[in-house]
């Protein structure tokens, strides 16, 4: 067994196992802070308003599931789920339903929570019970953080709700359901919240307090008298009213007494609750030495570790504690104080917020009065820690404990990070280890290859199957798929109270074999440990291509090296890139945690609770892969020659600059945390240098495609819909042919500019081997076929060298397919999905127009994919012109685009102004150029050939003539700018689209690309109203039953917004030919995409995206349209329905995709029907587009007519 040779770990776990096991009575279940806290929530709560935000939407998700499922809260009903189009929507509803006497909860975080502010004061004032669940998140400020820090609840402290806090998983299963007992007795509304990521996402195994439990602590009189004061037509009162200054002070204080019940009522709860559990619980929990001197005060998840630490000082003789504070509002100076030991000299109060020019954080400043008005005579200092999830490990505690020992210690210090700007951080101290005698496992895997999903059941087996506790946390990035992921478990005898990144570890495992060049994998391997590594290397190939650092590590840990081809068996078993079910089996078998038999069992069960709706034959396809992941380990005799090894395995790199190599390349390889803030002197306000990417070169795909040039046709359409631009037509003279490496073969160039060459160019290194442009390639003989990656890298240098070459001018015209792909690419290697089906729109619209866009993209995968620092897809050609770039936050975007449009429209005024009062006395080429630039200032297309011309002509004369600098000084707006708003359906249809509505009734010239994916991609795919009726989504557990938003028939409705519905794979030179006239139409423009998305669970999976589209149009699911109001004017029908009447089968098209087939399986009654609503629906959609054209094509008619009367009559 694995580390049996080292220690003999698991003969004692065995015997604690048994041993805790006798005092161990109540059910215990294996899950994280979400899952805790809807679990209570779900009890209490009879309506749930909700909205969708990371990390807090799996409370809502599993509400909704639950739900749908027909589980009974305590009142004996489900609860009624509504999703609304914002946090500010789900607020008031959520206002209303309290209104009505029906207890109700949401859940929320970070812009979302701040979104609810004026209905928590409202909620308050009006003193009723709802409980807001709030999984804790930063807030977007310089740049957007999904991760978890307290910024967004101490924004709340003034609003009246009282706010309790829980630190791990097991204290929110056990004190989330006072929020709600407290809310209903003491009539004041609760905010529950615990940290984002850290809490929200840990995986526990915990103890499981019953529903009949919690309905005994029901205050009934309380809550009888709450549906008694509910607004009723029967006993009318009226709320809500609007008062003068002469009572408003008054009756704001008249609630006070409802505040100071509250922390008795929490303590009295508090106390039912220990009494269930054996769990003490305090307002203020102090841990310690009895007589500390030094003390901690927190909120959260970093309260298990200061407990940690405060362990190990203590055992040896240092007199130190912890205050984990649970109840911030009201806070309580009296449970405050009584909690802190009366020894106490000096204390340190820990905050996981920022405010910028503050004295001192919330809690800071709360500690310090509470002890400034005690008997306590201690000195308080505050520091903060944590923000947007920074790690905070024991050796940062312990630099705090350290520093208390000065006679001063110095207030506002930092944790976790090294400031050398303002020198506020404090140094990590080493501390002494506790043997705790838990085992460590590390898993480097890849965004959308099941890694992380496989381990959350991996610890859900562990926890929920042995008397081992487990833990699993998991660290990714915010982008979807294609970035790094790492899991990281722990189990062992006792409680693990150790909410950090594992740091010594006696397992890892990469699951991709390019990693072993880019991070350093065996970085706190504990000598002896194990390290799986999945690759197609045979065991003779080891020693070739492993680096010579990790070939001397392995051996100077004498660890134990496994090797496994889950490729090849994953492909072989049809599973494609799914490797993590074989290695997961991988993983159960080398630990030895469960024996093989019983672990292959309990796999298959999960598999089938995962996978079952999906189909039986993918619970099938993964049950091999547990059996082969059981048998296909290989065991490597590490050579003692590895001890001092020398050579091995690398990869190159290209030329870099300065900021990329120090900043980008440092988070590139995991060692961001080693960033000093000095880092981002120069770069404060959050920019950041665009086209990053093309340095980062992941290699991460299994199979990269192989131009064959003799079956090529030069259509360029395998260049359109790559999602990562990693495959491009370039054209070559024959000097630059002579000049290539080795197998840089060309053709002729089938276009009108003689002397050129052609060939298609494939980056192997960005590529992520979607097959998308295999299967979209048009020739009779296929031009690309996917070959092992293994066959291909060594053709990098042909890439590099066609990227090398300069830009040559377009031979063909740039609005045209084929043109297109010989503009200069301004979007390339972004962070999308294998298979997206929103980058090919994004890639084909800065083909176009990049040189000259303005982007203001909405919070989602638009803006994730498209700068999650430090990897900026947005790049620039060779005179570095490109795409300028910018994300507000999710709901405002339309109104921040056209605040860019409008900011640029005014300055640009300024140079129409100048220019023609510099006109009359101009002279000779600057005149010609000044009459030259306002005859075409508008015309987009030229654009640039006029402002060159300008300025050079400026440039020229400005010496004879000064009074052009302050027209030179303008330069900037010399070019018509494209003014582009980029965002998805959760956007545009849901909490967007009020400011939409008004951008697109503005009139002004701004264009709006709406990448529709029929769901809430970038938080999980919950549900939007582009949803259509019968698909299962997060928050339609049970099929949506309201039919799809028309909005692009909504902005017809306007009549001078041009508006287009396209999809790519359907008809690319529709989408085009939509594009082109939409950025040229001088007004609002309006383009809805279509996008097959990871969420709607493929059947042929993600290299059909673009088939899925085609057959999307031709069944009638999607239809193509374009509205042009310009036609109008001309006499000409403007609406012009461009695809045909469908002819594929409808039913088909919605059982390939697992959103709407697993409807058959969980909810079969209720499918057909709601199959045959949405096939209804579409055609319903399309002949209201077809009596649309007819009604135009009639009003035309009847136009011509009576003109034609009137012709006759003159």
């Amino acid at each position: 067994m694995l580390f049996y040779h080292s220690f003999t770990w698991y003969s004692i776990l065995k015997y604690l196992q048994i041993k805790r096991s006798v005092f161990s009575l109540r059910k215990t279940k294996t899950m994280d802070g979400n899952t805790a806290a809807a679990y209570i929530s779900y009890a209490f709560t009879e309506v749930a308003a909700i909205y969708p935000i990371t990390p807090s939407s799996t409370m809502a998700e599993l509400v909704d599931e639950w739900a749908a499922h027909g589980k009974k809260n305590i009142f004996g009903d489900t609860v009624h789920v509504v999703e609304m189009q914002a946090e500010s929507g789900a607020a008031g509803a959520f206002h209303g339903a309290l209104e009505s006497g029906a207890l109700t909860s949401t859940y929320t975080a970070s812009q979302g929570m701040l979104l609810m502010l004026p209905n928590m004061y409202k909620v308050a004032g009006e003193l009723l019970p709802g409980v807001f669940h709030i999984a804790a998140r930063a807030l977007a400020n310089h740049a957007l953080s999904i991760f978890g820090d307290h910024q967004d609840v101490m924004a709340a402290r003034a609003t009246g709700c009282a706010i309790l806090a829980e630190s791990n998983p097991q204290e929110v299963m056990d004190l989330a359901g006072i929020a709600h007992l407290t809310a209903i007795k003491g009539r004041v509304p609760f905010i529950n919240f615990f940290d984002g990521f850290r809490t929200s996402h840990e995986i526990q195994k915990i103890e499981v307090l019953e529903y009949e439990e919690l309905k005994k602590l029901i205050d009934q009189k309380a809550l009888t008298a709450f549906r008694n004061r509910s607004m009723t037509p029967n006993k009318p009162v009226i709320r809500g009213t609007a008062e003068n200054p002469d009572v408003y002070f008054q009756h704001c204080e008249a609630s006070n007494p409802f505040y100071l019940a509250i922390p008795d009522m929490v303590q009295e709860y508090m106390d039912k609750i220990s009494a269930l559990t054996g769990r003490s619980y305090h307002l203020f929990d102090y841990y310690g030495a009895p007589d500390a001197e030094r003390v901690i005060v927190s909120i959260g998840s970093v309260s298990d570790v200061i407990k940690d630490v405060a362990d190990i000082l203590c055992e040896n003789g240092e007199k130190v504690g912890m205050l984990n504070v649970h109840l911030y509002r009201p806070f309580s100076i009296k449970h405050f104080i009584e909690q802190l030991p009366k020894t106490v000299k000096k204390i340190a109060v820990l905050d996981r917020t920022r405010e910028p020019g503050s004295i001192g954080e919330p809690l800071y400043l709360d500690v310090q009065s509470a002890i400034a008005g005690s008997d306590i005579d201690a000195r308080v200092v505050g520091g903060r820690y944590g923000l947007g999830s920074k790690d905070v490990i024991p050796e940062d505690i312990m630099a705090v404990y350290k520093h208390l020992e000065s006679d001063r210690p110095r207030h506002n210090f930092t944790l976790g990070i090294k400031d050398d700007v303002t020198h506020l951080s404090l140094a990590p101290i080493s501390l002494p280890e506790k043997d705790d005698q838990c085992i460590s496992c590390k898993f480097w895997g890849f965004g959308s290859d099941g890694t992380v999903g496989a381990n959350k059941s991996a610890i859900k087996i562990i926890g929920d199957n042995t008397d081992m506790y487990a833990q699993g946390y998991f660290s990714y990035d915010s982008r979807k798929s294609g970035g790094v992921t790492i899991s990281h478990l722990r189990f062992g005898p006792n409680p693990i109270r150790k909410p950090y990144l594992i740091t010594q570890a006696n397992y890892i495992a990469c699951h991709r074999p390019s990693y072993i060049y880019k991070y350093n994998l065996l970085r706190g391997l504990k000598p002896g440990g194990t390290f799986v590594l999945n690759s197609r290397w045979k065991p003779e190939d080891l020693d070739h291509v492993l680096p010579a650092t990790m070939k001397r590590k392995l051996a100077a840990l004498n660890a134990r090296f496994y090797i496994v081809n889950a490729f090849d068996i994953a492909k072989e078993i049809g599973l494609g890139g799914r490797i993590n079910m074989i290695m997961q089996a991988a993983f159960f078998h080398l630990t030895g945690i469960i024996p093989d038999e019983k672990a292959c069992e309990l796999l298959y069960e999960s598999i089938e609770h995962s996978y079952g709706r999906k189909g039986q034959h993918i619970v099938d396809m993964n049950n091999r892969a547990v059996d082969a992941g059981m048998q296909s380990v290989y065991e490597v005799t590490i050579p003692p020659e590895w001890k001092h090894a020398t050579t091995g395995g690398s990869i190159s790199t290209i030329p870099r600059p300065k900021f990329v190599s120090e900043i980008c390349d440092v988070m590139n390889r995991q060692e961001g945390d080693d960033l000093p803030v000095s880092a981002f002197k120069g770069w404060e306000d959050g920019t950041f240098l665009p086209g990053t990417t093309k340095y980062e070169r992941p290699t991460t795909a299994i199979s990269v495609p192989e131009w064959i040039p003799e079956n090529c046709i030069s259509c360029n359409q395998c260049s359109v819909v790559c999602p990562h631009a990693a495959i491009r037509p370039v054209l070559v003279t024959e000097e630059e042919v002579a000049n290539a490496p080795e197998g840089f073969i060309v053709k002729d160039f089938p276009g009108p500019k003689k002397g050129l060459k052609f060939r298609i160019v494939v980056d192997p290194e960005d590529c992520y081997g979607c097959n998308l442009c295999a299967n979209v390639c048009p020739a009779k003989e296929k031009a690309l076929v996917m070959k092992p990656i293994e066959t291909q890298i060594d053709k990098q240098p042909l890439w590099d060298y066609a990227m090398s070459l300069p830009q040559k001018e377009n031979p063909l015209k740039p609005n045209t397919l084929r043109g297109s792909q010989f503009q200069p690419t301004y979007f390339e290697f972004s962070g999308a999905c294998a298979g997206c089906g929103e980058t090919p729109y994004i890639h084909l619209i800065t083909n176009l127009f990049g040189d000259r866009m303005m982007i203001a993209n909405a919070t989602g995968c638009s803006s994730i994919f498209g700068a999650s620092a430090p990897s900026i897809p947005y790049t620039t050609d060779d005179k570095g012109c490109g795409p300028a770039w910018a994300n507000s936050l999710f709901e405002d975007n339309a109104e921040f685009g056209l605040g860019m449009y409008l900011g640029e429209k005014k300055l640009r005024s300024r140079v129409i102004n100048k220019i023609e009062s510099l006109l009359p006395e101009a002279t000779g080429e600057v005149k010609a150029a000044m009459e030259n630039w306002l005859e075409n200032k508008d015309i987009g297309a030229t654009t640039r050939l006029h402002a060159d011309r300008l300025e050079t002509a400026l440039e020229e004369e400005v010496a004879l003539h000064p009074e052009y600098k302050d027209l030179l000084k303008l330069k900037d707006h010399f070019i018509k700018k494209s003014q582009w708003i980029f965002g998805g359906d959760g956007w545009a249809y849901d909490i967007g689209f009020g400011g939409l509505d008004q951008v697109l009734a503005s009139g002004e010239d701004v264009n709006i690309l709406v990448l529709d994916t029929e769901v809430y991609s970038n938080t999980g795919g919950q549900s939007s109203k582009a949803t259509p009726a019968a698909a299962i989504a997060k928050f339609a557990a049970s099929g949506k039953r309201t039919r799809k938003k028309d909005l692009g028939m909504m902005a017809i409705s306007y009549g001078y917004i041009y508006v287009a519905q396209i999809a790519l794979g359907a008809d690319m030179n529709q989408a085009l030919k939509a594009i082109s006239e939409a950025e040229s139409y001088p007004g609002p423009s309006l383009i809805i995409c279509y996008c097959p998305c990871i969420n709607h669970g493929l059947r042929k999976g993600m290299g059909n995206t673009i088939n899925e589209e085609k057959s999307a149009v031709e069944c009638g699911y999607w239809c193509t349209w374009r509205y042009n109001p310009t036609l109008l004017e001309k006499g000409k029908n403007p609406f012009h329905l461009d695809s045909r009447e469908p002819k594929g089968n409808f039913h088909d098209f919605l059982l390939g995709e697992v959103r709407y087939s697993s409807l058959l399986k969980l909810f079969p009654e209720q499918a057909e029907a709601l199959f045959q609503k949405t096939e209804n629906d579409a055609r319903a959609r399309r002949q209201s587009y077809v009596r649309l054209q007819k009604s135009f094509d009639l009003e035309i008619a009847e136009r011509k007519a009576k003109e034609a009367e009137l012709a006759s009559v003159n």
